[in-house]
């Protein structure tokens, strides 16, 4: 998995002159622009929250051209409050619409029935009226049962759907209208490049406007030997967003906001290793599966430690339905946590990982194409075709498009050698991949053409020459791989009543 550094178009407060002048520790609001350090130099950002600590005042910066995942607590001695600051705009006052001119009452059924609303505005009405949704909850557009040529059902949004002349005038919620367009721009195809940049650099994956907005709670976290600072909001118990450091266990993820009580947890916890089976095991790795139901504890503290790391995560406490497969390393203190993913134990759409993960202090190392490689390779010892979740995370997206990448030209390299054809079905069959993904990644990487009335699939001169490249770095450099030999393990068959929601 790749980390994003600095987003090359991203801005901080808004294009309107702002008032400037001098602020304090105290006078210094949300909305604010100030200096603040960071990485050694002096940098616009922007005051999204404050918060009291133990430590002292503490401020959420969103800086200037940088990636919103690189936002952090700062203290006040981080701020130079020597240059001037810009104060937020005054909100200007809402207008309020004149009111309609009064209409006759109508009195008869027919008429009743054709004054009633239209769903959309209803629906839309009941999110602009109310409290901001929980944030698993989805927005609800207006949906339409039309049946296709065949006569089947399917659902369509009509995302522009406005009220008629005689309909009551509604105001729509900002942030539902958001939420609207942010699903729509999700819809869009994960082929286009454009939107590959658009992820790499700013984008959330986010299914739920709320989640984008939520201010990171948790401001550095010890874990193991390493220190992490998250990256997005956690719901951890409040109770610790007030404390500078918190401390996790690195083999049974309990957490502890002070060193007494988790020295006392190291003194008295005895897990050296995933509490699960261990399913395979190399040189460099270790895997584990961990059943949901039997490990809930456990698997709901991983949810909560991946929530710092993903953005588009809403799924914390029902683990029950998910076996979760964790990768580790060993040495003579025991297996060390590098990264997960999970899968549905019953999925209708034949997912093979609905959840991704590579630690921060270990992405970069080539551990996340160990993750993806080995889910592909329970899927080949179930005889099946698997997919990830849909949509994927910004880092997430990438690191299956290379290596899908990867993999595709290796093959149809060898397919040349050897002067015979290859199909879309018959790569996918030996990568273990859904011809849809198979597909989709031909036509981003455009080598799917149409060519004498037949389609064909032509490899670019620049990825052949890159994989070669590769391959001779490999010479002197071996990459991980996962060795299908030492994998232990049978598709597990669980009843009805195991892989249902808990709640």
């Amino acid at each position: 998995m790749t980390t994003g550094v600095q987003a090359q178009d991203a801005t901080v407060g808004s294009p309107a002159p702002r008032l400037k002048g001098k602020a304090t520790v105290d006078t210094l609001s949300i909305g604010c622009l100030a200096m603040v350090m960071k990485d050694g130099k002096l940098r616009r950002a922007e005051i999204l929250s404050i918060k009291e600590t133990k430590s002292g005042r503490q401020f959420y910066c969103n800086f200037d051209n940088f990636n919103k995942r690189l936002d952090e607590w700062v203290p006040a001695a981080r701020i130079d409050f020597s240059q001037d600051v810009e104060w937020p705009s005054p909100e200007k006052p809402k207008e309020t619409k004149k009111a309609a001119a009064p209409v006759a009452k109508k009195t008869t059924t027919g008429n009743k029935k054709a004054q009633k609303r239209p769903a959309a505005t209803r629906e839309t009405s009941i999110i602009s009226e109310g409290e901001t949704p929980h944030p698993w909850a989805e927005f609800t557009e207006s949906q339409k049962a039309t049946p296709d040529a065949e006569g089947d059902v399917t659902m369509t949004l009509d995302l522009d759907a406005t009220p008629g002349a005689d309909d009551d005038a509604m105001d729509v919620d900002d942030a539902a209208a958001d939420a609207v367009a942010a699903k729509s721009q999700l819809n869009r195809d994960f082929n286009d490049e454009e939107e590959k940049k658009r992820l790499r650099h700013g984008g959330s994956m986010t299914q739920n406007q709320a989640e984008i907005s939520r201010i990171r709670n948790i401001s550095k976290v010890q874990f193991g030997r390493y220190d992490l600072f998250p990256w997005y909001f956690s719901p951890y118990p409040e109770c610790f967003t007030q404390e500078d450091l918190m401390y996790i266990c690195e083999f049974c993820l309990s957490y502890y906001g002070d060193l007494k009580s988790f020295g006392r947890h190291r003194q008295k916890c005895t897990l050296l290793h995933p509490p699960g089976n261990e399913i395979y095991r190399d040189d460099y790795v270790s895997f584990f599966e961990i059943d949901g139901r039997r490990q809930r504890t456990w698997c709901r503290n991983l949810c909560l430690l991946s929530k710092m790391f993903l953005d588009h995560k809403t799924l914390y406490y029902d683990v029950d339905p998910f076996l979760y497969y964790v990768m580790t390393t060993r040495d003579k203190k025991g297996c060390h946590l590098v990264g997960y993913f999970s899968k549905e134990k019953e999925s209708a759409e034949g997912y093979n990982v609905a959840c991704i993960l590579t630690l921060p202090q270990y992405q970069r190392k080539g551990y996340g194409r160990l993750l993806i490689q080995f889910s592909y390779e329970l899927s080949k010892i179930e005889g099946k075709l698997g997919s990830p979740e849909k949509p994927l995370s910004d880092l997430g997206l990438l690191s299956y498009r290379q290596y899908w990448t990867e993999n595709m030209i290796e093959i149809l390299l060898e397919y040349n050698e050897r002067e015979e054809k290859c199909s879309i079905d018959a790569l996918a069959s030996q990568l273990a991949m859904t011809s849809g993904d198979v597909e989709s990644t031909l036509q981003a990487l455009k080598m799917q053409v149409y060519l004498k009335a037949e389609h064909k699939i032509v490899i670019p001169a620049h990825l052949e020459a890159r994989h070669l490249a590769m391959k001779e770095k490999q010479k002197t450099k071996p990459k991980r791989v996962i060795e299908p030999g030492r994998i232990k393990w049978r598709p597990p068959i669980f009843p009805a009543s195991t892989r249902t929601w808990a709640w």
